[in-house]
């Protein structure tokens, strides 16, 4: 595999499977992103498995697009993966989740991978208006993971507190 265009990691106290649940869903997922804002299932599958696909909308400020995802890796509590693609099949990226069991908790890592070919690059910086999409990428995980964060640390105290009721 080719080298990272962005990645990002942090440590959270909660369980890796409870963080698997939140990055493995589409529609969690998208609480929780950038320029994500939600899916729409293609085909029959409509869970987080390998090779279901689902139809991503993607916002920065007044700009919209959609894009084709196909999950490539879900491999419960440890990694989740797909790959983007434009609405004519073209590749555009990776993004895939690593998750590490620690004492405390565990670490997600969040990285991507840019599939754009070079000539569709100027194209879809104009579409997006995004022309250094690395560092906007580092910036969107930086936040995402913030969130992923919070998300699985309040899931995981109100699970906590309930057992101990």
């Amino acid at each position: 595999m080719t080298q990272r265009s962005a990645t990002g990691e942090i440590a959270i106290a909660a369980p890796p499977e409870k963080v698997y649940a939140l990055v493995s869903d589409p529609g969690a997922l998208a609480d929780m992103a950038e320029e994500y804002e939600g899916h729409r299932w293609v085909g029959a599958v409509k869970e987080p498995a390998v090779g279901a696909r689902f139809r991503g909308r993607n916002r920065r400020g007044i700009r919209r697009w959609s894009t084709l995802s196909t999950i490539t890796d879900a491999d419960e509590g440890k990694r989740f993966a797909f790959e983007v693609t434009t609405f004519a099949g073209l590749p555009v990226a990776r993004w895939q989740y690593d998750i590490e069991a620690t004492a405390d908790g565990c670490v997600a890592v969040e990285s991507t991978w840019d599939r754009r070919p070079g000539w569709l690059r100027g194209p879809t910086s104009l579409f997006t208006g995004v022309w250094k999409r690395d560092d906007a990428n580092r910036a969107n995980i930086a936040a995402t993971l913030a969130r992923l964060k919070a998300a699985a640390e309040s899931v995981h105290s109100t699970n906590r507190d309930q057992k101990s009721i």
